[in-house]
C-alpha cells in the first residue's frame, strides 16, 4: 500500500469549530517524516487542506494551501501531496468550484498524486465538512471532470481525481449511489479512487477484542453494499482518514494497539478489497494540553515528542509500505 499522513495542526471539531495550538514547525515536520517514510523514494502522501468558499478570488494568482502552510515544501524525497479541495460557498457554486479546481491543477498538478474533490459531503450536519454547504453533489460531479480534463491539458497523467465519505450505512448508504445517478457514466469513468474516513473506536467504542472484525466488516460493508451497487465497484478504496485520539482515559499506550490493529486488518484484506493506500490523521497533536477529543489525534505532542504510536506507525509503513 501506499502511506499518507497529514501533518498539520489545525482540525475542525464536531462544532464547526477549529481546534488549533501551537505553530507548525516545518523543520520537525520534515524529520517526522523523513522518519516514517524511511528510504528516499519510498512512495509517501503527504495530506493537505484547502479550500474553495464565496469569497474565493479565481483568475488573479495562486491559492495558498491552508494546512499546513506551504505544504509544498514536503514533497521531496519522493513524497507526493495528497490535496484536498474543499467545497464551502454559502452558496451553491459549481461552476466557481470547477474553475477552482482547475487553477489547483495548474498551481501543484506537478507535486500531487491525489486530488480529493471535497471532504465527507453526505455530512450535512457541520459546517467544517462540505456535506453542509448548498449544492456539493453537483459541485463533485462536474468538479472530477473539470479537474481531470485541466490534468490531461498539462500532461499530468500521474494525477488520480477521486471524492471521499464517512462510513455509510442504513439510508445515508444512498450517498454514493445518487451522486453516480446524478453524474452518470462520464462522471464514473473520470473517477480514479473512492476514498474512506473512518475513526473506529472513538466516535462509538469498539471492545479491544472486537476491533479486528469490526475494522474488516466495515471495510467488506464499503466496498460490497456502497461502491459495488453504485458502479464503483471497480474503483480502489484510499484510506483518506484514520486515528484514535490520547487524552483522558484514552492512553498512548492503547492508541499505538489500535494503530497497530487497524494498518494490519487493511494490509491483510488491501488485495481483495483493493485498498490502496492508508493516511493517518494526524502527525501531531493539535494542543496537547486541551483534553478535547479533537485535539490529540497526533502521533506525537504538539512539541513533536513521539508517541508509542509512532514508531509503531513507522514499522507498519516499513513492513507495508510500497
Amino acid at each position: 500500500m501506499v502511506f499518507g499522513i497529514y501533518p498539520g495542526s489545525v482540525a475542525g471539531d464536531d462544532s464547526g469549530g477549529l481546534a488549533v495550538g501551537p505553530p507548525d514547525d516545518p523543520a520537525r515536520i520534515s524529520h517526522a517524516l523523513d522518519r516514517l517514510q524511511g528510504p528516499a523514494g519510498r512512495p509517501f502522501l503527504v495530506r493537505a487542506y484547502t479550500s474553495f468558499r464565496s469569497d474565493t478570488h479565481l483568475g488573479d494568482g495562486p491559492h495558498p494551501i491552508e494546512t499546513p502552510a506551504d505544504a509544498t515544501r514536503y514533497a521531496v524525497r519522493g513524497r507526493r501531496l495528497d490535496l484536498v479541495a474543499q467545497y464551502r460557498p454559502t452558496g451553491a457554486d459549481a461552476d466557481g468550484y470547477c474553475a477552482f479546481l482547475r487553477e489547483l491543477v495548474t498551481e501543484y498538478g506537478a507535486s500531487t498524486d491525489t486530488l480529493q474533490v471535497a471532504e465527507e459531503p453526505n455530512v450535512t450536519s457541520n459546517p467544517v465538512l462540505d456535506g453542509y454547504y448548498p449544492g456539493v453533489r453537483e459541485a463533485i460531479v462536474r468538479g472530477v471532470s473539470a479537474a481531470k480534463a485541466r490534468a490531461r491539458e498539462l500532461g499530468h497523467t500521474h494525477l488520480r481525481v477521486g471524492f471521499n465519505t464517512t462510513p455509510l450505512f442504513g439510508p445515508g448508504a444512498s450517498f454514493v449511489t445518487d451522486l453516480t445517478a446524478l453524474g452518470g457514466a462520464e462522471f464514473i469513468a473520470e473517477l480514479d479512487y473512492v476514498g474512506l474516513d473512518f475513526f473506529p473506536d472513538v466516535f462509538r467504542p469498539v471492545p479491544a477484542a472486537d476491533l479486528a472484525a469490526s475494522v474488516e466488516g466495515l471495510l467488506r460493508h464499503h466496498r460490497d453494499a456502497v461502491l459495488a451497487p453504485a458502479g464503483l465497484g471497480h474503483l480502489p478504496l484510499h484510506i483518506t482518514e484514520h486515528g484514535w485520539p490520547t487524552g483522558p482515559e484514552r492512553s498512548p499506550r492503547r492508541q499505538a494497539e489500535v494503530v497497530d490493529t487497524v494498518v494490519r486488518v487493511v494490509a491483510a484484506h488491501a488485495k481483495e478489497l483493493r485498498l490502496s493506500g492508508y493516511t493517518h490523521f494526524a502527525l501531531r497533536d493539535a494542543d496537547s494540553t486541551n483534553p478535547g477529543l479533537f485535539h490529540r489525534f497526533g502521533l506525537t505532542s504538539d512539541d513533536y515528542a513521539p508517541k508509542p504510536a509512532f514508531e509503531t506507525m513507522r514499522t507498519l509503513i516499513q513492513r507495508f509500505g510500497v
